[in-house]
């Protein structure tokens, strides 16, 4: 298909661009391919370039011959187009909505993207299973790599290379992998290098109504125990609807096969109630005619906020299992793809220190989302103005993103990253010019042939001439396990994301600069003064000769 087939009205003049904090500007609009483009002739007038892959939703209305476009884009921002022409302005708002929505993965903007920098480090092989397994085979001899699924065989969701326990040989992971929800059988999440405790993840059993059971399962994770020990499995799915998962042929481990496990539940949503919460929470921000009544009701009616403490605090129980209790966990919900994730990698960001890295927290979501096999693409094909809501999306990495910049609000200077850094994450996850968060697992993404026909956003993010705008001034290592509240008091609405676009960050972004530059002045002044310390022992050395 060529996209000159889809663009009916390329270019057309004195089109008038509304966007939020900026003035009205006149200019020439053009589509191509993948963006949309307004520039000006005006001096000093900032170009809008716009991936039409960021359009979630767009309105039509006319008064006489003038029409008017209002697009909402997938990072909450919304735009005004005044078109002069009624012919022009349906052609255009036509070849908008057919390139914002285009079927085939391979016509999107990373097979095309060509990056105007150059490439110092290949992102695609920046955190690679080996190299991860190198930082924790140093500590313990009890985990293996297995090259069980190299051809996806066994399990599409996962990655070819898997940690598992070194007792457990391929053979009997075949036969677990058909005891568990899509083949997800029990791998290694997280090994805790003080206390050699473990975070596994897995599917859910397929114990069914009759109660099936699997002996290489129960093995596999008996194998993580110390001699003594219990373990915990954290289930995130209210009991109810793991009892309901029997009729279904999915289920729970029993008590009678796991005697040396407690297994907890830990309701955490998600599907389509985590993307209604979404949908009722931008609109709530985006009403600016609320009272303070109506606005707390609002905020309060999406439940975005309760869902993040869902999250957070089966996160802390996780922690607190591996660090305070000294005890190993299994965690799960149906599939293992979803609220999983969010908890095995908020546990590291409280356990780990490397995790709060800006290179750890890269490595952290290729290895707990990107090679754990999240659904990004379904997940995050549309926004919170989409119209057409397929039961698929779910703003979980988003709800994750949202969890970790709690955790840096309370803890400023134990996070090498900064806000912006999340929020960019946030962006490229629903548009990107880069290949990184394409395809719904590695298999998938090895059939697209991402590695050899687009860049990854590491490749990008990692240059040093980038890495400075996403670096905290204020970060000192912290080599701590951190633990954040989960008091409703604790917890606020990132408006870094949600209300970005509502009211400018102008004051902001001046007290940003000017507490840099005040950390920039006192690392000077250190400086000085411990040069100072250095010529004053130097010349008491001399006076005492």
């Amino acid at each position: 298909m060529e996209f000159a087939e889809l663009i009916k009205t390329p270019r057309v003049d004195n089109v008038v661009l509304h966007r939020p904090f900026y003035p009205a500007v006149e200019g020439t609009l053009c589509l191509t391919g993948h963006h949309l483009i307004l520039s000006s002739r005006q001096d000093n007038t900032e170009e809008l370039w716009l991936m039409h892959s960021n359009i979630d939703a767009i309105d039509k209305r006319f008064v006489g011959s003038l029409g008017t476009i209002i697009i909402k884009c997938k990072d909450f921002r919304i735009i005004q187009l005044d078109i002069p022409g009624m012919e022009e302005c349906l052609n255009i708002a036509s070849s908008i909505e057919a390139l914002s929505t285009l079927d085939s993965i391979t016509l999107m903007y990373p097979f095309f993207y060509r990056p105007m920098f150059d490439v110092i480090e290949d992102g695609w092989h920046s955190f690679l299973p080996e190299q991860e397994f190198e930082l924790y085979s140093s500590a313990t001899s009890e985990w293996r790599l297995s090259y069980i699924n190299k051809e996806f065989a066994v399990c599409p969701s996962y990655p070819p290379i898997v940690i598992v326990p070194n007792s457990i040989d391929d053979e009997a992971l075949r036969k677990v992998a058909t005891f568990r929800h899509g083949g997800r059988f029990p791998v290694l999440s997280y090994y805790h290098k003080k206390n050699g405790m473990v975070i596994m993840r897995s599917g859910q059993p397929l114990t069914g109504t009759n109660g099936r059971r699997c002996k290489e399962d129960e093995k596999l994770i008996n194998a993580t125990l110390r001699a003594g020990k219990r373990g915990y499995i954290i289930d995130t799915r209210s009991l109810n609807v793991a009892q309901q998962a029997r009729a279904k042929g999915g289920g729970f481990e029993q008590e009678a096969h796991y005697p040396q496990w407690r297994r907890i539940h830990k309701s955490i949503e998600r599907y389509h109630i985590l993307q209604e919460s979404l949908i009722k929470l931008v609109e709530a921000c985006n009403d600016q005619t609320h009272s303070m009544d109506r606005w707390l009701s609002k905020l309060e009616t999406s439940n975005w906020l309760t869902h993040i403490k869902e999250s957070l605090t089966a996160a802390c129980l996780a922690a607190q299992c591996i660090d305070r209790e000294g005890a190993s966990i299994l965690i799960h919900g149906t599939e293992g793809t979803d609220s999983t994730l969010q908890v095995t990698s908020l546990a590291q960001i409280i356990l780990e220190p490397r995790s709060r890295t800006i290179r750890g927290f890269e490595a952290l979501i290729e290895r707990e989302w990107l090679q754990a096999g999240h659904p990004f693409q379904q997940r995050c094909a549309q926004s919170a103005y989409c119209n057409s809501k397929q039961k698929w999306e779910s703003p979980v990495f988003l709800l994750f993103l949202d969890c970790v910049w709690q955790i840096l609000r309370q803890f400023p200077c134990s996070f090498e990253f900064n806000e912006h850094f999340l929020i960019v994450l946030f962006e490229h996850v629903y548009a990107s010019q880069f290949g990184t968060f394409l395809g719904n697992n590695e298999s998938e993404r090895s059939k697209l042939k991402l590695q050899q026909k687009t860049m990854s956003l590491w490749s990008w993010v990692n240059r040093p001439s980038e890495l400075s705008q996403f670096t905290n001034p204020l970060f000192e290592a912290n080599n701590l396990v951190i633990w954040p509240s989960v008091a409703p008091q604790s917890l606020q609405l990132w408006e870094g994301v949600f209300l970005r676009w509502n009211r400018s960050s102008k004051y902001l972004d001046e007290a940003y600069e000017e507490m840099v530059n005040i950390i920039e002045y006192n690392k000077e002044l250190q400086a000085k003064v411990n040069t100072l310390r250095r010529q004053l022992a130097e010349l008491e050395t001399e006076d005492g000769m």
